[in-house]
C-alpha cells in the first residue's frame, strides 16, 4: 500500500470514527411532558439552549411506552433520557433503569428523592418538576389566624380555628372548597386529607383513622361558604371576596394573584396527625438501560438540574422547580407566590404525599367517584361515617381487584392489587 493510500485510508477511518461520534453526541430526549406546540417549542430553544446535541420528542404515554419497551425487547435502542411523571417510572421494571447515584444529582426535598428510588437503594431517575394544589388567602384574613399558628406550618386544627374565627368576625363562613361539579374535590381526599390522618388512601380507607379524618372534614364544612357546592375555580370568589381562605390547583388561583398581587397570599396545605400531606406531580428523568451513550445521556440530565434550567422549565411548562432557586422577579405573580408555596411545602420535614392514583386505566373515574361520593354522603347528606365507609370500602375494593393496580405512596407497596384492608 503506499503512502498515499495509507493517507486515504486513515482520514477515511477518522472521518468514520467523526461520524459514529457525532451520531452519539445527538440525545434523544423521549418525554411524556410538555406536548403542547408551544411548550415543546420553548424547551427545544430555551430549556435545552447550551445543552449540546438533543432531540427533544414529546409524545402521549402510549407511543412512549410502545418504543420504549420495544427498544428494551430488543437490548438496544436510541432513547437516551426519559421524561415522564413518577407514575410512568414507577409502572417500569426497576433494573430496566440505570443507577443515577453516581451523579449526585437531586431534589431540595428528601421525600422526593426517596420516592425517586422506587422502592430500590438507588436513584432511578432524577426528580425534575413538580405541580400541586396548594391554600390561598385574602390578607384581610392574617390578623384572624390563632395565636401562635404560623401560615406556613398550619394543622388541620388551626385552619378549621382559623376560619371560625374569620366567620364570627364577619359574621360569613369564608374558607371556600372547590366542591362544584369541575371542582377537583377528589384530589383534596386522594392527596391531602387521607395521607394526613391515615398516612394511605386505598389501605386506609375505611380505616379507623379514616374515620377521624371525615369527622375533621365535618369540622371544617362547618365553617365553609355553603356556596362551595357550585365553586370549581377559587379564583373567582376571592376576588369577589365571597371567600378569603381556599384550597385549589396552583392554576385555577393564578387570576387572583396575577390580577391583585397585594391581596392575596399563598402558603402550604396544612398538616394532621401523619404528617402534611399533598399531592405533588412530579415528573423525573431517567435513563434506560439501552441508551446509546451514558455519558452523554447523564450530562443532559445534570444539565437539567441547574438552577438556571429549573427557571427555563418553570417559564416553558408552568411546572416548578425541584431545586432550591430564586424565582426571577419578572416572573407572573401568581408563579412567584405558588412558586414559594410549593417549595415549601415539599421540602417540609413532615412532607407526606399522596402520589396521583396510577394503574387504573380507564377505571380512573370511577376511583375518583368513590371519594366524591364519599363525600357527598358525609358531608352534604350527613350519613354515618363508618356505614358510608363500610359500604364505599366495596366498590373501591372491586376497582383495585379489576385493575390489578399495586399501591401508590404513601400506601405501602404491594404484590398486585393494592388491598382495601
Amino acid at each position: 500500500m503506499t503512502l498515499l493510500s495509507k493517507f486515504f485510508v486513515a482520514a477515511s477511518s477518522i472521518a468514520i470514527s467523526c461520524s459514529a461520534v457525532a451520531a452519539q453526541a445527538e440525545v434523544l430526549f423521549w418525554s411524556t411532558q410538555a406536548k403542547p406546540v408551544e411548550e415543546a417549542q420553548a424547551m427545544r430553544e430555551q430549556v435545552l439552549s447550551g445543552a449540546g446535541e438533543v432531540d427533544y420528542q414529546p409524545n402521549d404515554g402510549g407511543p412512549w411506552i410502545t418504543r420504549l419497551n420495544a427498544e428494551l425487547s430488543a437490548g438496544t435502542g436510541t432513547i437516551g433520557v426519559l421524561g415522564a411523571l413518577h407514575g410512568d417510572f414507577s409502572a417500569m421494571n426497576t433494573d430496566d433503569l440505570v443507577d443515577l447515584d453516581d451523579l449526585g444529582l437531586g431534589a431540595a426535598s428528601d421525600t422526593f428523592n426517596n420516592l425517586a428510588k422506587l422502592g430500590t437503594g438507588n436513584a432511578k431517575y432524577i426528580p425534575w418538576m413538580q405541580a400541586s394544589y396548594i391554600m390561598a388567602a385574602n390578607k384581610k384574613a392574617l390578623e384572624h389566624l390563632p395565636e401562635g399558628a404560623d401560615i406556613n406550618t398550619l394543622t388541620y386544627d388551626q385552619l378549621i380555628a382559623w376560619s371560625t374565627n374569620v366567620m364570627e368576625a364577619t359574621g360569613e363562613a369564608k374558607f371556600g372548597f372547590p366542591a362544584g361539579p369541575k371542582g377537583l374535590k377528589h384530589r383534596f381526599f386522594q392527596g391531602y386529607l387521607y395521607p394526613s390522618y391515615t398516612d394511605g388512601v386505598v389501605r386506609t380507607f375505611a380505616s379507623d383513622k379514616a374515620v377521624v379524618a371525615w369527622e375533621k372534614m365535618r369540622e371544617l364544612w362547618a365553617v365553609t361558604n355553603p356556596g362551595s357546592t357550585n365553586f370549581s375555580f377559587l379564583q373567582e370568589q376571592l376576588l369577589n371576596e365571597d371567600v378569603w381562605i381556599a384550597f385549589d390547583h396552583t392554576s385555577r388561583l393564578a387570576a387572583a394573584f396575577n390580577e391583585r398581587p397585594d391581596d392575596f397570599v399563598a402558603f402550604p396545605a396544612p398538616a394532621g396527625p401523619e404528617g402534611r400531606g399533598f399531592m405533588p406531580v412530579i415528573a423525573g428523568v431517567g435513563i434506560p438501560r439501552t441508551a446509546p451513550d451514558m455519558e452523554a445521556s447523564k450530562a443532559l440530565i445534570a444539565h437539567m438540574l441547574k438552577p438556571e434550567t429549573q427557571i427555563a422549565t418553570l417559564r416553558a411548562t408552568n411546572f416548578f422547580p425541584v431545586v432550591d432557586v430564586e424565582l426571577p422577579g419578572d416572573l407572573p405573580p401568581s408563579v412567584q407566590a405558588a412558586g414559594n408555596a410549593v417549595a415549601i411545602m415539599s421540602a417540609s420535614p413532615d412532607a407526606n404525599p399522596g402520589l396521583l392514583p396510577a394503574g387504573l386505566g380507564d377505571k380512573g373515574g370511577d376511583f375518583n367517584r368513590v371519594f366524591v361520593d364519599t363525600f357527598e354522603r358525609i358531608i352534604l347528606a350527613g350519613q354515618p361515617i363508618e356505614a358510608v365507609l363500610e359500604d364505599q370500602k366495596k366498590t373501591l375494593k372491586r376497582i383495585m381487584d379489576e385493575t390489578g393496580a399495586p399501591c401508590w405512596a404513601p400506601d405501602a407497596p404491594s404484590e398486585g392489587a393494592c388491598p382495601v384492608e
